[in-house]
């Protein structure tokens, strides 16, 4: 087992050294409220477990030059997210660089038995690669809620054969290492904090439109998962009480109107009827349409492609800016598979929430498409990992 730190002053040193890279004894000093000796006598309980290693000589402040402080360069975190219809698999260092990334066409109906199969073979090339011997933790996203102390999904729409699957348990017994697991967009919002467009951000909402729609809340830097884990599932606020019938077993939910599902039924419905001559072009030379298809259509100035683009992303800041109206966030990001539908998509998101919601809170709002695109979710589960890692044991 990795060494854990034996209390909250050797936790807060490994996440900054985490987050901010080798420091010196004295930038970490001015970093935490400790004593010059109790500093010192936890940097060094530090250096004894292996957790933190001395790394080259500090810059001269005049006198004795001091050694930086690093965390230790061998641990390495796996991180993995799944999707509605792909798999991603990271492993990254202790400074979350990541250093390999698989990714693969996955269906996640086919249950967690055959998914966690591929999981774990793509675990194992990662390993083979010479990118880890093995691995300190592993974070995981699922595309549905999670019963976040346990590890365990509950009653996930778009995931049959999953309800209470032991997540947790299985993986951590086929890793040899701690495993936690959480909702997809909880651990995109994590992801861009970490590296991406949220560094500096401490309350904003992440939004990932995807097969599913689901948000991340950060509330003073922490994810707020509710009582439940549950928190965030805005694919399910109805828009509409005559809306289409959702997974979910109720009608007109958001996601029922522009998840990925719903978008590739309506994509395929412009296409049959001849409203969309690009559609139908790409339709009758595949023999199915996928979300790409729409947006090469809407790339290629086809109107109907464009006008069902804007009528989604409508629909999607109409949940967002009563979200905005009683959280007023910082900031809010947009990621997921259909941020590939471009600029149509934002724009007419950001047109919603800035029409609908009160001027006080989207006065300085920035409503903006995530950095880390892809990785992420993998960058977030790691992050969620190490900070279970690097809390006391």
């Amino acid at each position: 087992m990795t060494a854990r730190p034996a209390n909250v002053h050797q936790a807060r040193l490994l996440r900054l050294l985490r987050d901010l890279g080798p420091q010196s004894r004295v930038a970490l000093g001015n970093q935490v409220e400790l004593s010059r000796s109790k500093l010192a006598v936890e940097i060094d309980r530090l250096l004894e477990t292996g957790l933190a290693v001395q790394d080259g000589l500090a810059a001269s402040r005049g006198g004795r030059r001091s050694h930086n402080v690093r965390i230790a360069p061998s641990l390495r975190f796996l991180g993995v997210d799944i999707g509605a219809t792909s798999v991603d698999a990271a492993v990254t260092n202790a400074e979350l660089e990541v250093l390999g990334h698989l990714s693969e066409p996955l269906d996640v109906r086919e249950g967690p038995v055959v998914v966690f199969e591929r999981v774990l073979a793509l675990a194992a090339k990662l390993r083979e690669a010479g990118l880890a011997e093995h691995f300190d933790g592993a974070g995981i996203g699922l595309p549905g809620p999670v019963r976040f102390p346990e590890g365990v999904p509950v009653a996930p729409p778009i995931m049959p054969g999953w309800d209470g699957f032991p997540v947790r348990e299985a993986l951590s017994q086929e890793l040899g290492c701690p495993v936690l697991v959480d909702n997809d967009v909880n651990l995109m919002a994590l992801g861009e904090q970490q590296a991406g467009v949220a560094r500096s951000a401490r309350d904003f909402l992440c939004v990932k439109v995807g097969t599913g729609i689901g948000c991340g809340i950060v509330v003073g830097g922490a994810v707020h998962r509710g009582v439940t884990g549950s928190a965030g599932d805005i694919g399910h606020i109805q828009v509409d009480p005559n809306g289409p019938q959702c997974a979910c077993g109720n009608v007109g939910c958001l996601e029922a109107h522009f998840g990925g599902h719903a978008l590739v039924r309506d994509a395929t419905a412009l296409a049959e009827s001849g409203r969309s001559a690009e559609l139908a072009a790409r339709l009758e030379a595949a023999g199915r349409l996928i979300p790409q298809d729409v947006a090469a259509a809407a790339g290629a100035g086809d109107t109907a492609a464009l006008e069902m683009i804007r009528a989604g992303g409508t629909r999607t800041g109409q949940v967002i800016a009563g979200l905005v109206s009683f959280f007023n966030p910082g900031l809010v990001v947009i990621g997921g598979g259909l941020t590939g539908l471009g600029h149509t998509l934002l724009a007419a998101i950001r047109t919603q929430v800035y029409r609908q919601s009160l001027p006080l809170a989207t006065g300085n709002l920035p409503i903006v498409l995530g950095e880390l695109g892809q990785i992420a979710g993998v960058v977030g589960a790691t992050r969620l990992i190490s900070d279970h890692v690097f809390s006391p044991a």
